[in-house]
């Protein structure tokens, strides 16, 4: 059976690049959210972004007048939060991060201490503090194991780049020998805690990213159709390069709004 006569049930989708670019949405961003709604098809809006909690998030699309709902928004810091769930239940961990972090541990029962942790937790901060930092050297080093939520190096800001989580867990690394387990994407990883959020399948479920290297690949390795969209970071003329290729490419979300076809039966 071809993929095209497999209906899609389930829409996971990117945020930054896909539906907003900071604050600003991208067109068509709002009326793919809410075809997804209106359809009954179950979806996620995934982000590599741990700052954040979802309501954080709404509120921010909400701004960019994109209503998804809370329990729509999927983070690495609520999948890393899911994998040491599975792994080690009532665990406890010495956490570098902000409130989207900090708030999905303590959901789980994890008791957050400097001492003697199960784990160390690196997630995204605007406020990297080297007392911090050291700490995790120092615990890591000791023992405690090694967590990222995601590897991007840098992120965006108005001003220009700031150094994120991959370039602070590169530090720490060097430091101690020891690499992280990074659970956000391009780790599918990502992409199966989202499908089994939502009880869905991978053969009929779609993802729609901007980024080869983690939206496209991730996607890929979890067994989704994948459609890049063009209004974000990869640029086109860098998509041959990867020896691997979307689904599909489309010009922006706009190109998928009426493609969201509403459940049947």
């Amino acid at each position: 059976m071809s993929e095209e006569a497999r209906p899609v049930e389930t829409w996971l989708t990117d945020m930054d690049g896909v539906l907003v670019h900071e604050e600003d949405p991208i067109p068509g961003g709002a009326e793919f959210v809410e075809a997804l709604k209106s359809s009954g098809l179950k979806f996620l809006v995934l982000t590599n972004n741990s700052i954040f909690t979802p309501r954080d998030l709404r509120a921010r699309l909400l701004r960019s007048g994109i209503d998804v709902p809370e329990d729509a928004i999927w983070t690495s810091a609520l999948a890393t939060a899911q994998f040491l769930a599975d792994q080690r239940p009532g665990g406890s961990a010495y956490v570098v991060g902000e409130a989207g972090l900090t708030n999905a541990l303590h959901d789980i029962g994890y008791v957050m201490t400097d001492r003697d942790p199960d784990y160390v937790v690196l997630g995204e901060t605007r406020t990297y503090s080297f007392e911090a930092i050291t700490r995790a050297i120092r615990l890591v080093d000791s023992g405690a194991r090694f967590i990222a939520t995601n590897p991007d190096p840098s992120g965006p800001s108005p001003a220009g780049k700031l150094p994120a989580t991959g370039s602070v867990a590169a530090l720490i690394r060097t430091a101690t020998g020891r690499a992280p387990y990074f659970i956000g994407k391009p780790n599918p990883l990502m992409m199966r805690s989202a499908l089994n959020r939502l009880e869905a399948h991978s053969e009929t479920t779609v993802m729609v990213g901007d980024r080869m290297e983690t939206d496209i690949i991730s996607g890929l390795e979890a067994g989704l159709r994948t459609v890049r969209v063009t209004t974000g970071s990869t640029a086109p003329h860098e998509v041959e390069l990867f020896p691997y290729r979307p689904t599909r490419v489309v010009d922006s979300i706009a190109d998928l709004v009426g493609e969201v076809r509403p459940r049947s039966g």
